[in-house]
């Protein structure tokens, strides 16, 4: 077998980082969750790849055109110019369909992807220091990802896209004050209008793609930056990380042009086009915006008037001022996290989700609220596949979005705070081997096996974090205390974090459980 890292393209990959200064070693992926990155990246160059060449075939056009093409059960039918390049590059061009579905099915995966690693990051504590730029530019990766998603969505002009834009439209009437206003701006008329696919292109094709790769360029060029300045770590040499790189990408590509030609996806041929006087059974955003729908359904309907508009709160709370709050939390956290904690740690030594339980319960909390939204976005399939009534099914999503997200706040954080008391127990004692002795006296004592070094690191914790200390509004002699006001906060927000851990919390009495002895 060839040796690859001699291969001539290897070559002058490495040659090229060789030109920049780079370390004499490369530290490749070596964890499951190492790959979110990687598989981000590969699925997004699927993504372009593939858009370019249905851009050869695809007509963005609203023009009202007769089908005559292969497909028998459309001939005949009046649709749009849009429509009908779908299904011609469906049925007629030679590999169009797989070419269709690699470009849905990746883009997908980007959006997971990028998603699993955002959780990773929350999760590891990766947002302190310098990286809460990084933190931001993430996040605001997966919103255009999302908006690029749903925009090549909508394309096709099929009816069940177009029921989609119906939803859209309605929500945009629903902004206080400027909603007709925006609707106008967006689809050019009254709905659905005539130009709503040519802006939807020019905004998929050029203008997000173009936002896209400019923050995903910022982000590796922090990477890269960060990566010369480290001091040199333990990893493949260059030659050897270009070709397992490489290796992983072609195994990438090959598992998702597998599921395109396996699974099949969004078969606009079975909707019809575009009919604004129907809507298909069924009808449901796509998964990366169920949870928009699913707090739209769960929403009681409440409207009120204020000087003389009606705020249709049904809509404005879950549509607008939810995806707001959300997003805004998401993005301020990292400092939010710092002010009450005074983590002033070196931001590159991460965390293991067990080292600040309420930072990991917050995350089981935002999980079980949006999977709660995003199974109340299919009611009616789940109240179809269940035989059960659907008013009791929605009643019962209304009391679970409310009481879950709390529950399994409370149950991860329990959970977390067991397994650094049992992290503390082993490294006191040892691993429990469950061999019991009897001694001369009669009494039972179980055998402790030690813990090797890189066990006992990796159970002993970071450095101690505890609660900032009481605040008095004045002190002995009366005199108020100046920060009282803002210290309390800080304060309270802190205890929120720290007062339960094991080395913060007396256990019985005065007696502390000393994380450092």
């Amino acid at each position: 077998m060839p040796d690859l890292t001699r291969h001539r393209l290897v070559t002058a990959v490495v040659g090229l980082a060789d030109r920049h200064g780079r370390p004499a070693r490369i530290r490749g992926p070596r964890r499951w969750t190492d790959l979110f990155v990687p598989l981000a990246v590969v699925s997004f160059l699927l993504v372009l790849v593939s858009g370019v060449l249905l851009a050869f075939w695809f007509e963005p056009s609203m023009r009202p055109v007769v089908y005559a093409g292969d497909y028998a059960p459309l001939r005949g039918v009046t649709m749009s110019e849009a429509y009908a390049s779908t299904v011609r590059i469906s049925m007629e061009v030679p590999g169009g369909l797989l070419v269709r579905q690699v470009h849905h099915w990746a883009s997908l995966v980007f959006i997971a992807a990028l998603s699993a690693h955002l959780l990773r990051v929350f999760l590891a504590g990766a947002f302190r220091g310098y990286r809460r730029l990084v933190w931001l530019i993430l996040l605001a990766l997966l919103v255009l990802s999302i908006a690029e998603a749903y925009l090549g969505h909508s394309l096709p002009d099929d009816l069940q896209s177009g029921t989609g834009l119906r939803v859209t439209e309605g929500y945009l009437l629903a902004t206080p004050v400027v909603g007709t206003w925006l609707s106008w701006l967006v689809f050019g008329d009254e709905f659905p209008g005539d130009q709503i696919i040519g802006r939807l292109n020019t905004m998929h094709v050029w203008v997000l793609p173009v936002l896209i790769v400019g923050l995903g360029a910022a982000w590796a060029l922090l990477a890269y930056r960060r990566w010369r300045a480290a001091p040199p770590v333990d990893g493949d040499p260059p030659r050897r990380y270009a070709v397992r790189m490489g290796g992983l990408a072609l195994l990438v590509s090959g598992a998702i042009v597998a599921m395109s030609a396996l699974v099949q996806v969004n078969p606009v041929w079975l909707w019809g086009p575009f009919d604004a006087s129907q809507a298909p059974a069924g009808s449901r955003p796509p998964w990366y915006l169920g949870f928009l729908d699913g707090a739209v359904r769960l929403m009681p309907p409440w409207e009120v008037d204020v000087f003389g508009y009606t705020l249709t709160l049904s809509v404005l709370i879950p549509v607008m001022v939810l995806p707001g709050i959300l997003m805004g939390t998401l993005a301020l956290y990292p400092w939010f996290e710092q002010w009450a904690t005074r983590d002033r740690r070196d931001p590159d030594v991460l965390d293991r989700p067990r080292d600040l339980p309420v930072r990991t319960a917050l995350v089981a909390a935002f999980v079980a609220f949006y999977l709660v939204l995003w199974i109340a976005g299919a009611t009616d399939v789940v109240a179809t596949l269940l035989h059960v009534p659907l008013d009791p099914l929605v009643r019962f999503l209304q009391v679970a979005v409310v009481v879950v997200p709390p529950l399994a706040f409370w149950v991860t954080k329990r959970i977390l705070l067991g397994l650094r008391l049992r992290d503390l127990d082993e490294l006191r004692h040892g691993h429990a081997t469950g061999i019991v002795v009897v001694s001369p006296e009669g009494g039972f004592s179980e055998l402790h096996r030690p813990l090797t070094a890189q066990e006992a690191q990796r159970r002993a914790p970071r450095e101690a974090l505890v609660p900032a200390g009481a605040v008095a509004a004045s002190d002995d002699n009366g005199v108020p205390n100046p920060r009282y006001r803002a210290d309390r906060p800080r304060a309270l927000a802190s205890r929120f974090y720290f007062a339960d851990l094991p080395g913060n919390r007396p256990v019985s009495g005065d007696v502390q459980v000393k994380e450092h002895g």
